[in-house]
This record gives C-alpha cells, structure tokens and sequence, in this order.
C-alpha cells in the first residue's frame, strides 16, 4: 500500500516553514492520540502516519532527501529507524510537554512539577487621594492597611505550641498524587493535587486554638509611606515585601499604592506642566500693566505689554511641577483673557465712541428694543 504524501498528511504546503508544521502536527497530534480515542484502530494508524510525517518534515536533512526523492530517500532511515517509537523519536518530548500537560495535568515520561514549593504571598492595592499641591510637592502619609500575618502563637506553622506539622501520609510530603499509566509511548505520569494537604505536603494533627491550624491572622497594619513630589493622577508607588506572607516560606507580596489627585480650583496638569487663565479688563490689555498671577508657590508679578491680545499665551519658567526622577520643574503657562465690559452707562459708551472716531472705526451699535428701554427707565 502506497504511503500518503506527508505534506498532504500534516495539511501544509511544501514551502511551509517550521513552525507551521510544529503547528499542524500538535494539533493532529492531539485529535488522533489513542489514549483519547481508546479502542479506535483508525485514529491509531492515523495517529502513526502523523508521526512519521513529522520526524521527515521537521528534520532539515531528510526533508531535503524527502522532497527530492519521495518516500524512496527516506526508507530505512527515516522514523523506523531504531525500532518502532522506542527510537528515532526525538524531540517528541519537548513538542507534547504541554499537549500531555492538558490532557493528563502531568509532564511525559518524568515527574511533575512539585507543588508544595515555596510560593510568593499575594500583592495587595490601597487608594490614597491626595491634594493637588501634596501630588506636586510630594507628602508623607500613614495609612491603615488590613493583611494576613504570621500567627504569633504557632509562628506561622498552625501547629498547636509544642507540637508540629506532619508529613501527608497520602502523598509522602510531595504535595501531589501521581498516577502511571503504560503506553505505546513509554511510561506517562499523571500528577494531582493531593486531597489530605491540599498540595502542603504536611498536615496538622493539633492546631493551634489562635489561628484554627491556619498559621497566620488578620490584622490592621500601620504603614508610613512618602509620596515623591511629581506623581500624578494614577501614579502607583510599589513598597515591596509588604503584601501578604507568603506560603512554605515563600517571600511576603508587595503593596501597590494607587494615587488619585484632587482637581485644583485654578490650575490644570499636563505632564509637569501647569496651566492657567487669567482674566484681566480692556485697559489693562491695551495700555499695559503689572498684575499678580498665582502660581503654586504664591503670587507673582509679570508686565502684561501694551496692546496684549486676547488668548495671548506667556511662560513663567520653573514654576510648574518637579519632574519625579530629575527634580527639575515644569513651566507654567499663563493664557490672558481680555473681559469685555457689561452694563456700561452713557457716560462710558460716549468715551469709547470718540475712541472709535479717533481710530477710525466705524462701530453700528445694537438699537434697544421696547422691552429693553422699559426696563432701563425702571432701574
């Protein structure tokens, strides 16, 4: 019986590189394996056919002397060589190490990864709102945090005090039950987390009354931390180690503190830079003036030029916020807004009507309405 192409067999084309054929054959692979088609003879020469097809196609050499001389350049040389599966298979573990790890929780043809192993304690987050200034200046701050600890009268073992922990008499300290099962392929191991620890490896015959054999309590923990000047509105402070213990002497998590800032009532953020408007009257933009502008080391003073327009934008350098790692500050830009004048009387619009003919602008002024003049005659 003539042998399918491999090619067609692993449903690539012949310039597929490799890992499209690493790709197509995982995936046959896991669809024909007899161990999830029990009893199934086709799935089984299917399963086979797939195999030989990918220790050519995946061997540089033999695929140069398969695509040259078909099945012929193979023969002898290729898959069968060294007796069946038990030879000639190599690279097979490191291709289904994690294909066998789904299907059967375990690596191939070797131990599974220990689980009572030292493991690191969970992180934990805070939210702290701070000011507006204390975000640009930097503040020192306590906060209360709730965390497990270490049980003071155990000592973190849940044992009750002159007594200890024990080693699982179901899994013998390894934390895991194995199953071995004998295939085709060798011998393959099914690791499962032991259900009289729990995957600990060790039990507690007497625990201790504080912790209830837990080893560790909640407790309210006090913390000073010092938030840098030049955070900003959902910066993140890591303190490490101080996150909840971790197990079999595993190393405690962090704390995570997450930042919110206040909305300033004059000032807006962007990066290190502040920003502000500043309203100033008609006078004081065309004949120019010395005004006070807030910044967030107080008042200042800056000369608004002559004839300054509405919009106008100037820089106050180093009066922003101090860059978190350098120190160095931002700018603060001021944008200057002309204020028209309201309600004027006729003595001022008499004044700014002999402007408009000195400058030589002709100005249409908006006629009163009945209602309107009613209403002045009220005032």
């Amino acid at each position: 019986m003539s042998k399918r192409d491999y090619y067609e067999t692993l449903g690539v084309s012949k310039d597929a590189d490799e890992k499209e054929i690493k790709k197509a054959y995982r995936k046959l692979a896991m669809k024909y394996h007899p161990d999830k088609n029990a009893g199934d003879k086709e799935s089984e020469e299917k399963f086979k056919e797939i195999n030989d097809a990918y220790q050519v196609l995946s061997d540089p050499q033999k695929r140069r002397a398969y695509d040259q001389f078909g099945h012929a350049g193979v023969d002898g040389s290729g898959f069968g060589q060294g007796g069946g599966f038990g030879g000639g298979f190599g690279g097979f573990e490191d291709i289904f190490g994690d294909v066998f790890g789904d299907m059967f929780g375990g690596g191939f043809g070797g131990s599974a990864r220990r689980r009572n192993a030292p493991q690191k304690g969970n992180d934990i987050r805070y939210d702290v709102r701070i000011k507006f200034e204390e975000a640009a200046f930097g503040v020192d701050r306590e906060i209360k945090i709730d965390r497990q600890e270490e049980c003071e009268v155990c000592g973190g073992s849940g044992a009750k005090p002159g007594t200890s922990r024990k080693t699982c008499p179901t899994c013998g300290g390894s934390g895991e039950i194995k199953t071995y099962k004998d295939t085709m392929f060798g011998r393959m191991v099914s690791a499962t987390t032991c259900h009289t620890c729990r995957g600990e490896g060790t039990i507690v015959e007497q625990p201790c009354e504080n912790c209830q054999g837990r080893g560790r309590v909640r407790k309210t923990k006090k913390i000073e931390i010092k938030i840098p000047a030049g955070v900003d509105d959902g910066s993140v402070i890591k303190l490490s180690g101080e996150g909840e213990p971790g197990l079999r002497g595993g190393p405690r998590g962090d704390l995570y503190v997450a930042i919110s800032v206040e909305p300033h009532m004059l000032f807006k953020r962007d990066g290190y830079d502040i920003y502000y408007d500043i309203p100033i009257t008609f006078v004081q933009a065309a004949l120019g003036d010395e005004i006070e502008v807030p910044t967030l080391d107080g008042k200042v003073k800056y000369k608004v030029a002559e004839g300054t327009q509405s919009g106008t934008v100037f820089r106050l350098k180093g009066k922003g916020v101090p860059h978190l790692r350098t120190g160095a500050r931002g700018d603060q830009y001021v944008k200057v807004i002309v204020e028209v004048p309201k309600n004027l009387s006729e003595k001022q619009k008499d004044i700014l009507r002999d402007f408009a003919k000195e400058t030589g602008e002709e100005v249409h002024e908006q006629k009163k309405g009945f209602f309107e003049k009613v209403k002045d005659k009220l005032k």
